[in-house]
């Protein structure tokens, strides 16, 4: 994978280069399907010619002048985003920010049906970012260890479309912060939308009790333990739910962000779990559970996360990193417009836990039936909550 970056990189900047020296009177016609000569994007609303960054989406053309413009790009996202450094950190952000651009055109080079452009993360580099925003525990195969079996879903009806946000069985989206309780996040989601089913009432419930008192470790894995803000399992997390007996409110026990204490109330336990199924990672039945079980707590591969601002992600090239950021399945949809072809693309519908500010309205979109690149690499940790009656 990062001999597959350095070469993109190199690529990307040297016809970016040719472009600009090319004469604007030879009417130069660059051909919009070709996501290596021109690719044409809306970019952030918020720039003019008077200085104003547009932090917006790459264009593969703009790769040298993103870096001959670096600094001042770097000084409108410290303005933008209010990011306070001292002198020394001021220069080893901006080195990182420099590096980030470059991400953003490879990222954008590998992963053409989606948007990729200046986050709120550019001054991260790809350690801090994972330490700080992520936080599923690297165990690939996790799902398989725990929960109960469950039976194949017939697949031949579901509705072309689907979004549980629309029934009203999704909060709003939250914000872990700079704490890798991506995890947590995962099954609370979960745990909401199967109370929703259950009883019509959406409820939203509490990440901190997960992290400041959940310490469950896999059954078979010993040193795979939930740890806070340090990560964790959803499964693990299942499986603490049901031996505490349930879980507070989100007003009960609000969010800090940080590890702390355990203040866990039993008198206040609003939802209880009595078990969690595993499903096959297969796009059919992921779908089916989707539909007849609520919201999925599942594991995805991030790689392309930290640049994303819209579009369907539906990478060239696959990353062989594995699993590390818990979200939330809450939809599908079957016609997802990819501006750089103008095809549309299947899609899954993701909550993430990273504000509303970042992505489309704090949601990512990725493509299914991509093959190896698809949801069964990006996607293989999926499960399901089941509340006691």
């Amino acid at each position: 994978m990062e001999n597959t970056r350095t070469w993109v990189t190199v690529l990307l900047v040297g016809l970016s280069m040719v472009a600009m020296a090319l004469p604007a009177a030879a009417g130069t016609d660059f051909n919009s399907d070709d996501p290596l000569i021109s690719q044409v994007i809306d970019r952030q609303a918020g720039g003019g010619g008077d200085g104003d960054d547009e932090l917006g989406s790459a264009n593969f053309l703009d790769a040298a002048s993103l870096m001959l413009d670096a600094e001042l790009h770097f000084k409108n996202f410290v303005r933008k985003y209010n990011k306070v450094y001292g002198s020394v950190e001021f220069a080893k952000r901006l080195a990182i920010f420099k590096d980030n651009l470059l991400r953003v055109v490879e990222n954008q080079a590998l992963d053409p049906e989606a948007q990729h452009g200046i986050t709120p993360f550019m001054d991260l580099s790809e350690e801090e970012f994972a330490g700080r925003y992520l936080g599923l525990l690297n165990q690939p195969d996790f799902v398989t260890r725990s929960g109960k079996e469950i039976p194949s879903l017939p697949t031949e009806d579901l509705p072309a479309n689907f979004d549980w946000r629309d029934a009203g069985a999704v909060t709003e989206v939250k914000n872990q912060g700079a704490c890798g309780s991506c995890w947590a996040f995962s099954t609370t989601g979960a745990i909401e939308g199967a109370h929703f089913l259950q009883t019509g009432k959406l409820i939203s419930l509490s990440e901190q009790q997960l992290v400041d008192c959940d310490h469950q470790c896999d059954p078979q894995m010993q040193d795979a333990c939930d740890s806070g803000c340090n990560g964790g399992l959803m499964t693990n997390a299942y499986e603490y739910v049901i031996k505490a007996g349930g879980l507070e409110k989100e007003s009960d026990y609000p969010y800090t962000g940080t590890d702390g204490k355990c203040k866990f109330d039993s008198n206040k336990i609003v939802v209880k779990v009595s078990n969690f199924t595993n499903i096959p990672v297969d796009e059919a039945q992921i779908a089916a559970n989707l539909v007849k079980h609520g919201p999925l707590a599942v594991g995805i591969n991030a790689a392309f996360m930290q640049t994303y601002i819209g579009g369907v992600s539906c990478p060239i090239i696959c990353s062989k990193k594995r699993l590390d950021h818990g979200v939330l399945l809450v939809g599908y949809g079957d016609h997802g417009l990819a501006p750089l072809r103008l095809k549309y693309k299947p899609y899954w519908i993701i909550k993430n836990s990273w504000g509303a500010s970042w992505g489309e309205n704090g949601y990512y979109k990725i493509c299914r039936g991509h093959g190896e690149c698809g949801v069964n690499t990006m996607v293989s940790s999926v499960a399901a909550a089941f509340l006691e009656s």
